[in-house]
């Protein structure tokens, strides 16, 4: 909370909400605590650095108010941390970031960096169009800006010499080389938790932070306060349409896939209760494990569900998590996290139709029964938060309707449906560059729910009838009778009716023709 001044670094997370949300932003869209800059916060103060972060998207800071708290912390650096929970998140929160930056250099002289996975898969691109930037960071960064913070004046001679980032030298755009990631082995040590001391609040922790409305239980009461963590990075997996992994970057392409870094790293189970502990110790109950694979290694999650168990005698708990589909097959592993507090899981299903499963390299679930794993989740009493994806590679409007069934046929509590994005970072982003493949020309028109949304093309479906799909198909799930009839079954009529209250605001649509008037 803005304690200190003369500080090393500000870690400034910017406001891109109303673009990225449209009329969503104002009341139904989370709130997310700056997961990646509270774990960069604590980095690199536990080395020595005085570190704060100025979260402008919680306090909702205008650029003059911004301003201001910048010149009374004076800090050698601003670092603009540009993440979020959603995997389009780090290029649609570009936005703000930009739009802070310039307002920045037109009126104070200060270094300002960013790190993010936009930066990371485009770190060229961005230094080329974005002149208020003087350098980005290339991977997840972590020491890199230990090294960066030892400077004492950010000429082009001092950031040569610095591994694991990018930079501007006159007219020229350098790419130093790699630095490594955190190594498993030195993941409590190198990473120490969470800087949640650093968040604003208005009367206690975390409650400037809200959670989705499913997570809530579609209760506004119950959406705040609100943390998230994770108990792992990166991902095993290499599927087409993610960029997850770019986080682990380790080459100086000038494109960076995300599909070639393929890794997970874990915080030790003993070192992720703690942290727990502190968010419970400061009242929080509703937390979401931000990780993309929660349940994929037993060697970690198992012990961790056990001591979360142990916590979690009153069932206060309202956890959430990502998993894979065919990793929670198992009903005693089921029991023992719904025990855990986890109530709600993630399940990438994509799509209804095997063969697009396929074409993007997300597994075969050749072995694996959709409808019975569904089943046996809601057996162990967990809610599923069900993700499709409409205009995936191969993707007709027959596939689309198979995928749209089967969501109501599963009739889980929490759905999401996507349009297939170019995301940067993402192998499809960088096959759609080689293609000539129209792309958004905003970072807003990376966001699933913006005005400028663009998602890919298929053979058969236009970007247009791709969004056109996935917006009808929202409406569609709920206002479904059985959807609606089990929301009230299972959290009461008043969680139907926020619903249906929520569904009555249209997302307006460039592509569509919509009037962007009330935006």
């Amino acid at each position: 909370m803005f304690k200190e001044k003369n500080l090393d670094c500000l870690f400034l997370v910017a406001n891109s909400a109303s673009k990225t949300y449209q009329s969503l932003s104002k009341t139904y869209s989370a709130i997310e605590p700056p997961t990646w800059a509270l774990l960069l916060a604590q980095s690199t103060r536990s080395v020595g650095f005085k570190i704060n972060i100025l979260d402008a998207n919680a306090e909702n800071l205008s650029d003059k108010e911004i301003l201001n708290r910048i010149k009374g912390n004076n800090p050698k650096l601003i670092c603009l941390v540009v993440y979020g929970q959603n995997v389009n998140a780090g290029t649609t929160n570009m936005s703000g970031a930009i739009s802070i930056s310039e307002y920045i250099k037109a009126n104070i002289n200060i270094p300002i960096s960013i790190i993010g996975s936009h930066v990371q898969a485009l770190p060229i691109d961005t230094l080329k169009e974005e002149k208020s930037i003087d350098f980005v960071f290339t991977n997840e960064g972590v020491y890199a800006l230990r090294n960066i913070l030892k400077i004492n004046e950010y000429s082009p001679a001092n950031l040569s010499r610095v591994k694991g980032i990018a930079y501007r030298d006159g007219d020229k755009i350098i790419m130093n080389e790699v630095e490594s990631i955190v190594p498993n082995e030195k993941m409590d040590i190198d990473l120490p938790g969470y800087a949640w001391d650093l968040l604003p609040y208005k009367k206690k922790p975390l409650d400037l932070y809200r959670a989705p409305m499913w997570h809530a239980e579609y209760d506004f009461e119950k959406r705040t306060p609100y943390a998230s963590l994770q108990t792992s990075l990166g991902c095993q997996f290499g599927c087409n349409f993610c960029m997850i992994n770019i986080i682990n970057r380790n080459d100086k392409e000038e494109i960076g896939v995300a599909s070639n870094y393929s890794k997970m790293r874990f915080w030790s189970p003993e070192f992720i209760i703690k942290e727990f502990d502190k968010l419970i110790n400061m009242g929080v109950r509703t937390i979401r494990i931000v990780d993309e694979m929660f349940l994929l290694n037993p060697k970690y999650y198992i012990p961790l569900c056990e001591k979360l168990a142990e916590r979690n005698k009153d069932d206060s708990l309202r956890i959430w998590s990502y998993s894979r589909i065919d990793t929670v097959k198992r009903p005693e592993i089921l029991s023992l996290v719904r025990k855990a507090g986890i109530k709600w899981l993630a399940l990438g299903i994509e799509s209804g139709d095997k063969s697009v499963r396929l074409e993007v390299d997300k597994g075969k679930f050749e072995d694996v029964d959709v409808r019975k794993v569904i089943q046996k989740v809601h057996d162990a009493d967990i809610n599923v938060m069900a993700n499709y994806i409409y205009g995936l590679p191969g993707d007709t409007r027959d596939t689309i309707q198979k995928t749209l069934d089967l969501s109501l046929e599963l009739c889980t509590a929490g759905w999401n449906t996507y349009g297939a994005m170019a995301l940067p970072g993402s192998f499809l982003y960088k096959k759609a560059k080689d293609e000539g493949v129209e792309l958004p020309s905003s970072y807003e028109g990376y966001s699933f729910h913006s005005y400028d949304t663009l998602p890919l093309p298929t053979e058969e479906l236009s970007a247009k009838e791709v969004i056109t799909l996935r917006d009808e198909a929202f409406d569609k799930y709920h206002n479904y009778k059985p959807f609606l009839d089990l929301i009230t079954k299972k959290f009461g009529s008043k969680a139907a009716e926020n619903i249906v209250e929520m569904t009555k605001i249209k997302l307006k649509r460039k592509i569509k023709g919509d009037s962007n008037s009330s935006v």
